[in-house]
């Protein structure tokens, strides 16, 4: 299974603003429960959409910047980006077939 990269305030222009695939960036905590059931599902798609969209992880508490640049109030948060742009956004735990339905009209072909 995928490990998932972590971004910070020095990666996040080139490793999701910059990036040609679409980032799913998953706003997260250590100590969050949800945030921890997500997590293998988030592994599972990482491999299912290796070279289509790409999953990372942000720690809110490391970066606070960044979580108060995209108004992120809970966590887990989901968004994805693409072009710079967030195109979708979900905020706590999401089953599996619900990060499908609204990452799957984004993918790259």
């Amino acid at each position: 299974m995928a490990e998932l990269d972590h971004v910070n305030n020095d990666s996040f222009q080139s490793q999701v603003l910059a990036s040609v695939t679409p980032v799913l960036v998953d706003f997260t905590a250590v100590w969050c429960a949800p945030c921890k059931m997500l997590e293998p599902i988030l592994k599972e798609l990482a491999d299912q959409w290796a070279g289509k969209v790409r999953i990372v992880k942000v720690d809110v508490d490391q970066n606070p910047e960044l979580a108060i640049q995209y108004n992120v109030m809970g966590v887990p948060t989901l968004m994805l980006f693409q072009g710079g742009n967030v195109l979708e956004r979900l905020s706590g735990y999401q089953p599996k077939d619900r990060l499908l339905k609204v990452v799957q009209p984004h993918l790259a072909v």
